[in-house]
């Protein structure tokens, strides 16, 4: 991972709007809709739908933190 990190609050992710630093498929625009969390409730993945297509995809929440993949808010 870069050295570019974002400072992130797993439990506060939920509905937050993400970037992607470079889109694919014209999908830029991302909503984390869902959190998944072990037993003892740390957040492990979240889900991300994209806004244009609805599309989602699931991934370690850690890899928002990496601002050459990711970027906080649309932009």
């Amino acid at each position: 991972m870069s050295g570019l990190r974002h400072r992130l609050t797993p439990r506060k992710l939920l509905l937050s709007k993400w970037t992607a630093a470079k889109p694919q498929n014209r999908e830029k625009h991302f909503l984390v809709t869902e959190l998944f969390c072990d037993e003892e409730g740390t957040v492990l993945q979240v889900e991300l739908q994209a806004v244009l297509s609805k599309r989602s995809r699931r991934l370690d929440w850690r890899q928002l933190q990496d601002a050459e993949q990711w970027l906080m808010g649309w932009c």
